[in-house]
């Protein structure tokens, strides 16, 4: 981290080993969190939250103080968003984007979403993110960078075209040149929610097309976004699909094979009774069949000639 202080800080090695070598370091102040009230407007209300950002300071150490995972529910980043209130340690943009989220929790008025810029520089690609704000038909943003001008913006314009268009042209200012704007949906204003945040429902190569061409694509998604038709797509995954010829239930064990209903039965109590008869003549032997045991069976058969358990 030091060595990174070096490099980019403009006294270089001087202020990092002066830093070191104190002996006693002042306390760092703790900026108090914004409170709303009544008699503030909208306007005023994120001037405040922009301005407690700004006493947190932007993070030039090269190290990241806050783990930001895009893809957690929106309940975990509200409570590393509790985090930085505590310890009001300096912040990056997407820790910044979270946080206006949470200090703008409360206030239906206020839309919200994430607005990430790919910007070309010097062989380099960059990527920076802010918080788009829409209110009452006007359209504004809140953030953190080393640039003052590639942050807040006011809520004064009038679409969303006009508010990306204000960015690049900031951009050119530092010989940067936008190759990609991703557009986010609202982010709801329950900070318990499970839904994640949605950060690219919209993706523009801007570096391609025309700027009527962007213009219309941002009108037409502000309007739909404006009209709440956009949904997430987390709340269109599909379910586990069920392959064909297969169960999705467990399995049951395999029954043993049944035994044939027409299979002949060789206990002692079905054999034919044999009764020997003495005529006048000579002794005769005479099979006589169990004529019950008989009708029984003829009974229990079916037109297929299987017996039926009755």
């Amino acid at each position: 981290m030091w060595g990174h202080v070096e490099r980019v800080h403009p006294d270089g090695s001087a202020v990092a080993a002066a830093i070191r070598s104190a002996a006693r370091l002042a306390r760092p102040s703790v900026p108090p969190v914004p409170n709303y009230k009544l008699s503030m407007s909208i306007p005023e209300w994120l001037q405040a939250i922009q301005t407690y950002m700004k006493m947190l300071q932007y993070n030039h150490t090269g190290t990241q103080f806050f783990e930001i995972r895009k893809n957690r529910p929106l309940s975990g980043l509200m409570e590393t968003a509790r985090e930085m209130t505590r310890e009001s340690l300096p912040i990056k943009c997407l820790e910044a984007v979270i946080l206006g989220i949470y200090l703008t929790n409360g206030q239906p008025s206020v839309e919200r979403f994430p607005i990430s810029f790919k910007t070309h520089f010097s062989g380099n690609y960059f990527h920076h993110v802010v918080l788009g704000i829409y209110c009452n038909g006007r359209y504004g943003s809140l953030g953190m960078s080393r640039r003052s001008d590639l942050m807040d913006k006011p809520l004064t314009y009038r679409t969303l075209s006009d508010l990306i268009f204000e960015f690049e042209d900031s951009y050119k200012k530092y010989l940067h040149s936008v190759k990609k704007v991703k557009i986010g949906l609202y982010v709801p204003h329950e900070p318990h929610s499970f839904q994640p945040i949605e950060w690219k429902q919209l993706v523009l190569n801007v570096s391609k097309m025309m700027r009527t061409d962007v213009r219309k694509e941002l009108e037409k998604f502000a309007r739909d976004m404006r009209m709440k038709i956009l949904k997430p797509s987390s709340a269109h995954s599909p379910g586990k699909e069920r392959s064909r010829g297969k169960s999705l239930s467990p399995r049951r064990r395999q029954a043993s094979p049944q035994r044939r209903a027409c299979r002949r039965d060789k206990s002692p109590s079905h054999r034919p009774n044999q009764e020997e008869t003495a005529g006048s003549e000579g002794h005769q032997t005479v099979t006589m069949p169990a004529v019950v045991d008989k009708q029984a069976d003829l009974a229990t058969l079916n037109e297929v000639g299987y017996q039926l358990r009755i």
